[in-house]
């Protein structure tokens, strides 16, 4: 009977996925005489953080919900600073809108902060809506971002004209 010498493999627990250690064993090979150093080999699951899995929800919804002409899809981004908002047509690949808190037709007449441009993004968005006779969007998108300051103030704006739900 032969024995084997082989390092083993070993697993750190999860607490997301349940994962018990078990151990793996794991031959190794030896290279025209040299001598492999033999260290255990660690690995250790991670599971997607939620911000990973806004990305992939915010592509799984592009895939539901297409702007048209006539029913645009929305999509705000907040940034750490600044907010930017865009209406697109997603069936003939035209941006319909486009408004940022960085636009100077929004920060000044008078001078204001972010928040107060946020809103007056929301009331260029309206104006143009109007104007193109759109009365609904087929999609709201934020981007998977949380709801600050900005875009609360941008959503006060375009809810009153029946954008989002109250």
């Amino acid at each position: 009977m032969v024995q084997v010498n082989a390092p083993v493999l070993q697993f750190k627990n999860s607490a997301v996925f349940g994962i018990h250690p078990k151990l793996f064993i794991c031959f190794q090979t030896r290279c025209r005489g040299l001598n492999l150093a033999k260290k255990p080999l660690v690995i250790e699951a991670r599971a997607r953080t939620r911000t990973e899995s806004a990305k992939t929800l915010n592509i799984r919804r592009l895939k539901k919900f297409n702007g048209t002409a006539k029913n645009p899809r929305l999509s705000v981004f907040c940034s750490d600073r600044q907010l930017y908002a865009m209406l697109v047509d997603d069936k003939n690949k035209k941006c319909l809108f486009y408004g940022s808190t960085l636009q100077k037709m929004f920060r000044e007449n008078p001078p204001c902060g972010t928040v107060e441009a946020a809103q007056r993004v929301g009331e260029a968005l309206i104006k143009v809506c109007t104007d193109l006779n759109i009365n609904e969007i087929s999609s709201y998108d934020r981007n998977g971002v949380r709801r600050g300051e900005r875009l609360q103030a941008f959503e006060i704006a375009i809810s009153s004209y029946g954008f989002l739900p109250k």
